[in-house]
């Protein structure tokens, strides 16, 4: 068995602090991942979410050229396609697909690129319609691992062929280090292999690590133990690298005629039910800018964008403020108050706004 190990940082765009504190967070830890890349080369470090690239960029531009050079060399590893991480049940489907249409324009233009992987390990649920609309962003590879805190039904598998309502698959899998704040210790890694259940057909599997919202990320510690446990007696085998370097080798599985398992439908989680009823004026004012998001765009589609006044930078703009509140962690609810009342200030302006231009 080989694990592939891939540095990341879980940083919620929101959740015990509010949005001012997360972009301080991703400073600090992006800042401490370049750094790093310099002392370790092999070092990998996959990071998802476009707004908080985005804010890097606008904010410390000579950061966000370090990071623009570490994608080119190959260190830094764009992943996820989305705006944000966002919710997956409570979002619209025109909002769902808009979170990958504004992420993977960002990672493109940005590094001429898009990403291949969805990247949302601590989303709440994933209904049957997703794989359809991963595939046509282009993404045809999707990790998660909340499903391992599902206290009744347990996953039967963790890498296997999901399957949406029309019959699009995507490549999924759940790491079976079951945490995407790994600190790759051989106990981790043993127990990766213990839980393992493609041990029928797979021999690998993925272990996101690093400290993640503020930990500051992976460490020189990770690093050293990733090097000695690359070819340890009585360990796996531990390989640092990317997630698209792990799904190519279980694709190269799968062709060889493997069996590989499929799930069909909705990927149901069974622990953070509440999401769906908390805070309803968080819920109320996303559906309140979806609409009037929707309604400004068909009426300058039908009257011409002039006689609206209708600006495509803005409303970009306007979309992308409402896709960053769309965070797992603000549009479920499961934020602290100080969260939702800025999501309540936000939604109201977007909504006032967007309300002149109806």
């Amino acid at each position: 068995h080989t694990i592939v190990a891939t540095g990341h940082a879980h940083i919620d765009t929101a959740w015990l602090w509010p949005i001012r504190e997360t972009i301080r967070k991703c400073t600090r830890t992006f800042s401490s991942a370049v750094e790093l890349m310099d002392e370790y080369p092999q070092y990998r470090f996959s990071c998802s979410q476009a707004q908080q690239y985005a804010w890097i960029e606008e904010r410390h531009p000579e950061l966000f050229q370090r990071i623009t050079e570490r994608v080119d060399r190959g260190q830094w590893e764009p992943v996820g396609g989305m705006w944000v991480e966002p919710d997956m049940n409570l979002p619209s489907g025109e909002s769902l697909v808009r979170q990958i249409v504004h992420g993977q324009r960002y990672f493109e233009s940005r590094f001429g690129r898009r990403c291949t992987e969805v990247w949302i390990p601590d989303v709440f649920g994933y209904p049957a319609s997703l794989p359809q609309v991963f595939a046509a962003g282009g993404m045809h590879r999707f990790v998660t691992q909340k499903l391992s805190w599902n206290n009744t039904n347990s996953m039967p598998h963790h890498t296997f062929w999901w399957e949406g309502i029309d019959g699009t698959r995507v490549l999924t899998h759940f790491p079976p280090v079951d945490t995407y704040n790994a600190e790759i210790t051989p106990g981790e890694c043993i127990q990766s292999v213990d839980r393992f259940r493609e041990t029928a057909w797979s021999d690998w599997s993925l272990m996101p690590f690093g400290y993640g919202d503020g930990g500051g990320g992976p460490t020189a510690e990770m690093l050293e133990r990733a090097r000695r446990l690359a070819d340890l007696d009585g360990a796996p085998k531990v390989r640092v690298g990317t997630p698209a370097e792990f799904f190519e080798n279980v694709e190269r599985e799968a062709r060889t005629g493997a069996p590989v398992p499929v799930w069909r439908g909705e990927l149901y989680f069974e622990t953070h039910r509440g999401t769906l009823t908390s805070q309803l004026r968080t819920k109320a004012g996303n559906r309140r800018c979806e609409r009037l998001l929707a309604e400004v765009e068909w009426l300058g589609a039908l009257a011409g964008e002039a006689a609206v006044e209708l600006d495509l930078d803005e409303l970009d703009e306007l979309w992308q403020r409402t896709l960053t509140q769309q965070f797992h962690d603000i549009l479920p609810g499961s934020s602290i108050a100080w969260v939702h009342e800025d999501a309540e200030r936000e939604h109201a302006d977007i909504a006032a706004r967007l309300d002149r231009h109806r």
